[in-house]
């Protein structure tokens, strides 16, 4: 059943993603027919054709390898080091004016900030998926000896500025206390809080940890995690909890007197009283409810951890989104965050002292990790449409950029040649574009090196399970 499931998300990925690319070049066919240039072939994914047919003199083929499609204008800028040699030798092919090979090397980013814009109208109706850890500013954790703790960050610190910016949510690009920190460049983030309605100014000294030369580089952190309501997803058979009577839907709200703000904090307390009951306060339908709780140490099946690794537990498991709400953002507002994040993403590469670099980017390969984790969400689709218009907006930007092999390469091109008043000499296109689409293929193998690693992930999937037994009460002590 896991492997049909595998094969099943698998399948939604490989849809999504070829739709992305045929739309692009969907738009550059439509616009060469429209402006009457020659269209050798158009072709919806690569390699042996499983399907050919020629109709009014295009070749429309379906290739056996399912990675996007391709349109061949043998008149626009030639792109044999990708496409091979057309069929239609280009001195013997009618010139096209300056203005066509503007329109038709435009069309493509246009079809694909279309495309982004119509999913962006679909998540404004069907809603987006939202985690308060997300949105929130609040510190929810702070991890014991870290920069964070040793600055003075408190769970329940209200997080105001970031490196001297306002910051309105934890995580993305832009106004994000993740981002503040990972592409900051100074010595340390000044941190402006706000704690039980008094605003202070702290100073942080992020960490980061040295990675090997074939993995991507790790970025500062200051090891601080957001608030996210500690709700119970369900309790362990026999476990303290259960026995004590906590239920799912349960929100832990203070431990030993104590308000918490994250899971963690609950097994912050237990290590530091071992052996000893807690006080647990739990809300349950409004009203608050009071366990004094014996924490024990499980059985375990399978390849236990060794014995020093073993601590006692309460059985609890935990709903890892916190609360869930769905947004309906307006399409306006979903491109212009889009764009935003393409824009603070260059910014922070071009950065002197930043750590962020080309390696820290995704290919096509690591795109498609990504929509497949997405997919595994019970938000699936809702979540994999909201990526598409961040991505789908970011295949527009960077097309346009005014490298040749690139849409905006042969728009400066065509621009260069409306300048000079005649065509760029065929030779010097062939070696720009040759040279220019290597470089390409090796950004792409040298992103994918590092996508491929990620292949993996960082499985929380443990070797064993854990067993409460049962008291010989039948009730926790």
């Amino acid at each position: 059943m896991e492997f049909l499931n595998f094969l099943f998300i698998l399948l939604e990925v490989i849809v999504l993603f070829n739709i992305l690319i045929i739309v692009h070049e969907l738009g550059h066919f439509l616009a060469a027919k429209w402006r009457g240039l020659v269209v050798e072939r158009f072709g919806i994914w690569f390699g042996k054709s499983l399907w050919e047919r020629e109709f009014r003199g295009v070749k429309y083929s379906l290739g056996s390898i399912p990675a996007g499609g391709f349109v061949a204008l043998p008149q626009m800028a030639p792109m044999e080091a990708i496409e091979g040699k057309g069929e239609s030798p280009s001195k013997k092919l009618p010139p096209i004016g300056v203005l066509d090979k503007i329109i038709v090397a435009f069309a493509g980013p246009l079809f694909s900030f279309g495309l982004a814009y119509l999913f962006a109208v679909l998540i404004w109706g069907v809603g987006k998926p939202v985690s308060e850890r997300d949105t929130t500013t609040t510190v929810g954790y702070v991890f014991p000896d870290s920069p964070a703790e040793k600055a003075g960050l408190l769970a329940g610190d209200i997080l105001l500025k970031v490196n001297n910016a306002e910051v309105t949510r934890w995580s993305g690009i832009g106004d994000a206390v993740t981002w503040q920190i990972v592409s900051s460049t100074g010595d340390s983030v000044p941190l402006s809080i706000d704690r039980g309605g008094k605003q202070l100014t702290l100073e942080a000294y992020p960490e980061k940890q040295d990675a090997e030369w074939y993995k991507r580089g790790n970025l500062r952190q200051i090891q601080v995690a957001p608030f996210q309501s500690p709700i119970v997803a369900g309790v362990e058979q026999n476990s303290p909890a259960a026995q004590a009577g906590i239920q799912p839907n349960d929100i832990i709200r203070k431990v030993n007197d104590e308000a918490i703000f994250h899971p963690r904090a609950l097994s912050q307390a237990m290590d530091a009283q071992p052996g000893k009951a807690i006080n647990v306060t739990v809300e349950r339908d409004g009203a608050m409810i009071v366990f004094d709780i014996l924490p024990v140490i499980p059985s375990y099946i399978g390849d236990a951890p060794p014995a020093e690794e073993q601590r006692p537990m309460l059985g609890i498991k935990w709903d890892l989104n916190g609360n869930m709400e769905i947004s309906h953002p307006s399409p306006n507002a979903q491109i212009k965050a889009s764009v935003m994040a393409m824009v603070n993403t260059f910014k922070a590469l071009f950065t002197e002292g930043s750590d962020i670099g080309a390696q820290h980017l995704s290919g096509p390969v690591g795109i498609m990790r990504i929509y497949y984790m997405l997919f595994q969400s019970d938000y699936g689709w809702r979540l994999a449409l909201w990526f598409s218009v961040i991505l789908n907006v970011n295949l527009a930007i960077l097309n346009l950029l005014p490298i040749p092999v690139l849409d905006g390469g042969h728009i400066v091109m065509a621009c260069i040649e409306g300048i000079i008043r005649r065509p760029i000499p065929f030779f010097i296109l062939n070696y720009v574009q040759t040279g220019f689409a290597l470089l390409v293929i090796c950004y792409m193998a040298y992103v994918s090196f590092f996508d491929v690693q990620d292949l993996g992930g960082q499985s929380n999937e443990t070797s064993y399970t854990i067993k409460f037994e049962p008291t010989p009460s039948g009730t926790a002590e």
